[in-house]
């Protein structure tokens, strides 16, 4: 019976949390809407030239649907976009989807790229300071996690680049894939960018783990467990970790949120064909059906992973499974 209410009260909960992420999802897709509405300067003159005729802008202009409502105009947009359908680029005349189909792959490469190196290197790096809190390690890797936090990404990006390439010509700086490159040349050839994103988001995960087992030690069946000769490392590893996954799994879901909705820096800096990259050609380039696309896209999949990380911490903490 109480599987059965436990089951029940989780799915309540991802559906409540589901609807909110919807609603989100929507009151974003207005504000993108209308910030891209309200952007100063006439899109079809800025696209078209000076030298365009007033017929020619006027022609562009119904066929943009500029002439339009706001209010029509939005609908037939989002219409559109749940029905797979973005438009076409303003610049080449491509469908939007298209544009994105690759750039997205490449994105969610570089992002997961780096989660592989950073969610076990945060979560080992947690433990071990974890299991020698105040000590010389520990004190250590709290200096190196709380200087990678305080640089932004391009500082770190810039730094990596001038050492590992200018310097060393380890790697390449530029990070450009070929349509046809094989897993190992994508590998070094996006280790800078993947290497940046790790620095960053690893001191997060990293003191979490830390302070999330640091709290769980002083519980009193830790204290049982030592008392039974149980070994330091068995503590932290089979005692304190498993009822300390909650916190551990949200910061790690945000974190992987951020890596991909957050890498536009990053790929701006290596020039790695990506969302990032592309989003910001398109800003530079006026092409507003994918700049809406692309911030619509990432914000999905922010709300995406953070329903997941609720979810992930309400199922691993009975507390918040079984409310009193």
């Amino acid at each position: 019976m109480s599987e059965t209410r436990s089951s029940s009260a989780l799915k309540h909960m991802i559906l409540t949390r589901l609807g909110i992420g919807v609603f989100t999802l929507f009151i974003i897709s207005v504000l993108v809407f209308l910030a891209v509405s309200m952007l100063p300067g006439d899109i079809a003159e800025q696209v078209l030239g000076r030298n365009a005729t007033p017929e020619a802008v006027t022609a562009f202009r119904d066929e943009l649907g500029l002439d339009q409502p706001l209010i029509q105009r939005y609908f037939g947009w989002i219409a559109g976009v749940l029905q797979g359908d973005f438009g076409n680029s303003l610049a080449n005349g491509r469908p939007v989807s298209e544009l994105l189909a690759g750039r997205l792959g490449n994105t969610m490469f570089l992002a997961a790229y780096a989660a592989v190196i950073a969610v076990p290197l945060a979560v080992g790096l947690g433990l071990l300071a974890a299991l020698w809190r105040g000590g010389w390690f520990d004190r250590i890797v709290n200096i190196l996690s709380l200087s990678a936090i305080s640089f932004p990404e391009f500082f770190i990006a810039y730094l990596l680049m001038f050492w590992l390439s200018v310097k060393l010509g380890w790697f390449p700086s530029m990070a450009s894939i070929s349509p046809g490159a094989g897993l190992s040349e994508m590998l070094s050839r996006t280790f800078l960018p993947a290497i940046t994103l790790v620095l960053v988001v690893t001191a997060h995960m990293m003191r979490m783990t830390r302070a999330a087992v640091v709290n769980v030690l002083g519980a009193p069946y830790i204290a049982m467990a030592r008392l039974k000769g149980v070994s330091p490392w068995r503590v932290i590893a089979f005692h304190a970790l498993p009822n300390a996954l909650a916190p551990i799994i949200n910061v790690i879901a945000l974190n992987i949120a951020w890596l991909i909705t957050g890498v536009v820096i990053v790929e701006v800096v290596f020039v790695y064909p990506g969302m990032g990259q592309l989003m910001v050609d398109s800003v530079t380039n006026r092409d507003m059906p994918v700049v809406q696309a692309c911030a619509l896209i990432f914000a999905a999949v922010y709300i995406l992973l953070n329903l997941l990380a609720d979810v992930l911490a309400i199922a691993t903490n009975p507390r918040l499974l079984h409310p009193r």
